[in-house]
C-alpha cells in the first residue's frame, strides 16, 4: 500500500496540474471571466483534495482485503475514476451553482464538463502515476502496475 507522503504527493501533484490545464480551457469554453474560472478550479480542487485522500484510501483497503493486493485492471481503473467523479458531481454541483450565483441547471454543464475531463485525466494520471512510482509491496519491492487487458 502507498504510504500516507506518497499519498500526499500524488494528491497535490494530480491538483496542481489539474488546475493548469482546467482553469485556462473553462475559461475558453465557458466564457467564464479567469478569475471566476480560477475559483471554481480551487474550490473544485480542494473539495476534490480531500474526496481523493479518503476515496482512494477506502478503495486501497477494500481491494488490499479482498483480493489481497491493490493492483488494478484497465477496467477497474475505469470503474474507479467514473465513482470518484460521481461521488465529487454530488458535492461539487451545489458548491459551484451557489459559487457563479446559478441553479444547479445552469451549473450542470460546467460541473459535466468538469467530470468528464476528470474522469479521463484521473485514468491517464494514476496509470502514470503508477509507473513513476510504483507500489511498493510488504516485502519493500516495487510492484509491477498491471498492464491493460
Amino acid at each position: 500500500m502507498r504510504t500516507t507522503l506518497d499519498r500526499i504527493r500524488h494528491t497535490l501533484m494530480f491538483e496542481i496540474v489539474g488546475l493548469l490545464i482546467v482553469i485556462p480551457l473553462g475559461h475558453l469554453l465557458f466564457s467564464l471571466d479567469t478569475t471566476h474560472m480560477g475559483m471554481v478550479g480551487i474550490i473544485s480542487a480542494v473539495v476534490a483534495t480531500i474526496w481523493n485522500y479518503v476515496y482512494n484510501l477506502g478503495v486501497d483497503h477494500a481491494l488490499k482485503r479482498l483480493r489481497g493486493h491493490v493492483h488494478k485492471t484497465v477496467i477497474m481503473r475505469m470503474v474507479h475514476a467514473i465513482c470518484f467523479e460521481l461521488g465529487l458531481i454530488c458535492v461539487l454541483l451545489p458548491l459551484i451553482a451557489l459559487y457563479l450565483g446559478q441553479t444547479l441547471v445552469q451549473a450542470a454543464p460546467l460541473v459535466t464538463s468538469l467530470a468528464l475531463f476528470y474522469v479521463v485525466y484521473a485514468f491517464v494520471f494514476n496509470w502514470i502515476y503508477d509507473v513513476v512510482f510504483p507500489i511498493p509491496d510488504s516485502a519493500g519491492r516495487a510492484e509491477t502496475p498491471t498492464t491493460p487487458t
